[in-house]
């Protein structure tokens, strides 16, 4: 070989390596969607399936099952009369496609409980204004909230209302799957207004032997029957996971309302689940933890010699740094501090906050790299005393 031909060697592998950082870069930033279509069957009225496609037709960016994508939308305040921009995350519902993604969104209304409330921002937006080829401004999926499908242990998916949806690009992914690991499913809503995709989930229980349905109803309607439309009633709860399950080593994947999130999970180390057998997504506020012993310890030392300083200037406020508390953002929304949050796992950007004086610490790596003299508050607590833009 001489030196032209190792010469053009060396540029070729070059060049391909900047081609591979330069598609990394281009598909974990904004990029333009389609909407193809939302569809209404095997949902109620208020939830819809959004299905969309990149407008360059360059080829979709993988994911994996349980993974999530991150929208910016421009919603107009129409008490203002402004556009503003508003980031909400929202699962994937389908397995990975070459040809789409399909989002499943539920409408939220106002709180009836409290006066005044708004109804949600981001899901009544999609219902309402969302329509065939609007465009869209989506991320590339992302988060840490998914199935390996190396995994040979049976799994066990646990969604409770609008918390099926990452379940069910799993479950179909599983059904694509060569080697199928024993999976059991438990779900739960209120009573047959709420179940979406009965029929399709009754359709695969019937074609898979090691496939294990657990319908659970809260609420069920004077027509509603046990053993039929539903089989449990209640909610999903440690106890019905310990009647309906073998001892086995599971594989457990959980994503539901605050409430469920906060027992089930601690009941489910309390069982002796291991932490790494334990996976789960929330998107909105919940005091729940990871174990303390993830926790950095340079933290740990910091807090048990003295009280660290947290100081919001914007908001013109100073509170001593709680150790309980998960995470900066979960420590700001405490206290009161208005902070834009979407994924809540370090993958969208939206909480990305100047640091004023000060550093943090990562109680995991984010998906993205904040800009120089940021942090993102969702995965980071403070290393020292801290001030923040906020």
């Amino acid at each position: 070989m001489n030196t032209q031909e190792l010469t053009l060697i060396i540029f070729m592998v070059v060049a391909a390596q900047v081609a591979i950082f330069a598609l990394i870069a281009f598909y974990r930033h904004w990029r333009s969607y389609e909407e193809l279509k939302k569809r209404l069957d095997f949902l109620e009225d208020n939830q819809e399936a959004f299905f969309l496609t990149p407008i360059d037709r360059n080829p979709l960016p993988s994911f994996k099952p349980g993974q999530f994508l991150t929208f910016q939308l421009d919603v107009k305040n129409e008490v203002r009369q402004t556009s503003e921009k508003v980031v909400r995350c929202y699962s994937l519902s389908d397995k990975p496609s070459p040809d789409y993604f399909r989002v499943t969104i539920k409408r939220v209304p106002a709180p009836s409980k409290v006066p005044n409330a708004l109804p949600g921002i981001a899901s009544n937006y999609f219902h309402d204004k969302v329509h065939e080829g609007d465009i869209l401004a989506v991320k590339a999926p992302a988060g840490h909230f998914y199935w390996n499908k190396e995994e040979k242990h049976p799994i066990v998916l646990i969604g409770s209302g609008i918390g099926i949806t990452p379940m069910l690009s799993i479950l179909n992914t599983w059904i694509h799957t060569d080697s199928k690991p024993e999976i059991g499913i438990y779900y739960g809503v209120r009573n047959s207004d709420d179940h979406i995709m009965k029929d399709y989930l009754e359709d695969v229980v019937k074609t898979h032997q090691n496939l294990h349905l657990h319908v659970v109803y809260s609420q069920p309607k004077q027509q509603d029957i046990n053993g039929t439309d539903y089989h449990h009633l209640g909610h999903i709860d440690i106890t019905l996971l310990r009647l309906t399950l073998l001892l086995k080593l599971y594989q457990f994947y959980v994503c539901g309302p605050k409430q469920m999130m906060e027992t089930l999970v601690p009941d489910l180390r309390d069982w002796g689940v291991p932490d790494n057998n334990i996976h789960y997504e929330t998107f909105g506020p919940s005091s729940l933890t990871k174990p303390e012993k993830q926790r950095p310890s340079s933290v740990e030392a910091e807090t048990t010699s003295e009280l660290t300083a947290v100081t919001f200037s914007k908001s013109g406020k100073t509170y001593q740094w709680n150790s309980g508390a998960a995470s900066l953002l979960e420590f700001a929304e405490e206290n009161g501090i208005p902070i834009d949050s979407g994924c809540r796992a370090g993958s969208c950007g939206s909480c990305q906050t100047t640091i004023e004086s000060g550093e943090v610490e990562y109680v995991q790596s984010p998906d993205i790299d904040p800009e120089p003299g940021t942090c993102l508050l969702c995965v980071s607590v403070p290393k020292t005393h801290l001030t923040l833009s906020a």
